[in-house]
């Protein structure tokens, strides 16, 4: 039995929530397999414990489209009983394209791990936990970063194994991209979020959390609502239909907590509320509350920090 891991990079090293996906892998197997697509820090990489062997290429890999990727990894997919990668963008993006290559069936966003074939994942926006047990030949994974704690990045010496480079398919191509370009914290990995919702009222009013979110050098999230509204781009949004974060310090303003937002940031270990309204569902998951109105509240906040 062997397990590969397809980790996503920050700065050339494996992010926390690739880290997280780790730690789960080693419930699993007692050593895996890394596939990276930048060999830039691969030295760095190495030293993570408990890697065996690292898949990576000759030179960085920029703009990987899904096609190109399943037509590797279905390569060297043979050789493993898990094939997992943690939950995102990325992964929503392949892995079904794989799974179908291979005729598997997924688990998706896995937060707890009993035994070699069952696993937890949350449905209904964390509102009820399936167990679900796979029978394939081959078992393949997403995790939830926020379910599990990041493995430690020292103490390894793994091996390195380059792959020929990526061909290019002739259906797709890559045209460009657009990132959103910050110097503050990620999102998914920030220890300190300061989220916006509908309460804000405008893009303008926007500013009031960005100058909380430099005080206390925090990542900046939103609501879906405000996401819809206009205020923010979706970048930021946090919850079931965006980002799923667990940092140390949560803070929601003017968000009123619909169970779809509830799940993309209750696992966060200290929540503070902010809403003028003292019936506003975001309470019941808060570790502290303010009932109070946001534009005041925030700013004296902020100049007492």
């Amino acid at each position: 039995m062997s397990c590969l891991v397809i980790a996503e990079l920050e700065n050339g090293t494996p992010n926390r929530p690739s880290l997280a996906t780790i730690s789960a892998s080693l419930e699993l197997e007692s050593t895996i397999d890394l596939l990276v697509f930048n060999p830039d820090k691969i030295d760095e990489i190495k030293k993570i414990k408990n890697v065996k062997k690292i898949y990576s290429f000759k030179n960085k890999i920029d703009n990987l489209l899904a096609e190109d990727l399943v037509n590797c990894l279905k390569q060297i997919a043979a050789n493993y009983k898990y094939i997992i990668a943690p939950s995102g963008t990325f992964s929503k993006n392949f892995i079904p394209r794989l799974a179908a290559n291979l005729d598997l069936q997924p688990i998706t966003d896995i937060i707890k791990i009993h035994d070699k074939n069952t696993f937890d994942r949350p449905i209904y926006a964390g509102n009820a936990i399936a167990t679900v047990r796979s029978h394939d030949k081959t078992i393949m994974l997403t995790v939830r970063g926020t379910a599990f704690q990041p493995f430690a990045q020292d103490g390894g010496s793994a091996e390195v194994e380059l792959l020929p480079d990526l061909l290019e398919g002739n259906h797709s191509k890559f045209i460009n991209k657009e990132i959103t370009k910050s110097e503050r914290p990620e999102l998914s990995s920030a220890k300190i979020i300061v989220s916006g919702g509908r309460g804000v009222g405008s893009k303008d009013n926007f500013k009031i959390i960005e100058e909380l979110a430099d005080k206390l050098n925090a990542a900046i999230g939103a609501s879906r609502a405000a996401v819809d509204a206009g205020y923010i781009s979706n970048d930021y949004q946090v919850g079931q239909t965006g980002k799923v974060v667990a940092p140390e310090l949560y803070i929601a303003v003017g968000i009123s907590g619909a169970i779809q937002h509830l799940a993309g940031m209750k696992d966060s270990k200290v929540i503070v509320a902010i809403n003028k309204d003292e019936d506003a569902p975001i309470f019941q998951v808060a570790d502290y509350g303010l009932v109070g109105d946001l534009f005041t509240t925030i700013p004296e906040i902020t100049k007492e920090i």
